[in-house]
């Protein structure tokens, strides 16, 4: 049976952006789409009674029909379902995102800081969910996918724009690097695979020495990790690039032009905590790009 791609709908700009992404992305992959909201308000035993006690869960009702007839004009092609669930948001979407093949979420822009708000339900989501969590910013289409045209207006025929992928060579990442050499295959985008190194506390003249010794080592063991891929992906156009720095800090630089930016983080047992780490922590809030976060051992 095939996973579905879901979406968290609650009616905002950045859920149905996220509901347009999801619709594109489901394409891609070959599977349905299920639109879900989690309703959490009052529900009264006879509606007809006392209809102005339902009708905020009506007009809900209605988002989740609206978003359905748009998708399937825009995605003719698509299955596309929908439910409403009573519950937590937190609850629904956490149980929907385990049997997900990818969960898809919103995200809304800070005003002037330049960076974006991961609300609480959609970072307990993040931290706990073990299959790929994607967040959106409100307004992102198709066009911003892909590379603008040669006049630099927004084109949705042009190339698609790069993948790049953050990588922690210390830790395991198959999870994620095939999530990220499939969405690259599967949009013929090219692939950049980033890892960002810190130069160890050393003085005086062995600071050069030690900063180009640890340079190559990390271009040496990240071409190690990637090259597996290399080879069952190979018509994925790859760059693997080294820098140092904070991974938090550096990574959601790299992706100010990506079309997706995928980041990994930890699994632990404990429910306590985010459980996001630093780094999928800072390319939530800052990348412009959607974020995919992938859980991994």
């Amino acid at each position: 049976m095939l996973r579905p791609v879901v979406v968290g709908l609650d009616g905002s700009r950045e859920s149905l952006a996220a509901a347009d992404w999801a619709a594109r992305e489901a394409l891609r992959h070959g599977l349905p789409l299920r639109l879900l909201q989690a309703w959490e308000g009052v529900t009264t035993p006879g509606e007809t009674e006392r209809p102005e006690l339902n009708e905020p869960r009506r007009w809900a009702r209605q988002v989740l029909a609206d978003a359905v007839d748009r998708l399937g004009e825009g995605y003719p092609q698509l299955s596309v379902s929908s439910e409403q669930i009573a519950g937590s948001a937190y609850d629904v979407l956490a149980r929907a995102g385990a049997d997900a093949e990818l969960l898809v979420l919103g995200s809304r822009a800070f005003g002037g800081l330049g960076g974006f708000l991961v609300g609480s339900v959609a970072q307990a989501t993040v931290a706990h969910v073990t299959r790929p969590v994607v967040l959106v910013r409100a307004h992102h289409s198709l066009a911003d996918e892909h590379l603008p045209d040669a006049d630099g207006r927004p084109s949705a025929h042009t190339p698609y724009r790069d993948v790049v992928v953050g990588v922690d060579p210390a830790h395991a990442c198959e999870e994620l690097l095939s999530f990220a050499f499939e969405c690259a295959a599967l949009r013929d985008a090219p692939l950049r695979a980033v890892s960002v190194w810190r130069l160890p506390y050393v003085q005086g003249a062995a600071v050069a020495r030690a900063r180009k010794a640890i340079q190559a080592s990390a271009a040496h063991t990240l071409a190690a990790v990637v090259e597996p891929w290399r080879q069952k992906f190979p018509t994925v156009e790859v760059h693997e690039l080294t820098r140092e720095g904070s991974p938090a800090q550096r990574l959601p630089a790299f992706a100010q032009d990506a079309g997706l930016l995928v980041v990994g983080r930890r699994i632990r047992s404990s429910r306590l905590g985010t459980h996001t780490g630093p780094v999928a922590h800072a390319a939530m809030h800052h990348a412009r790009c959607p974020v995919v976060v992938v859980a991994h051992a």
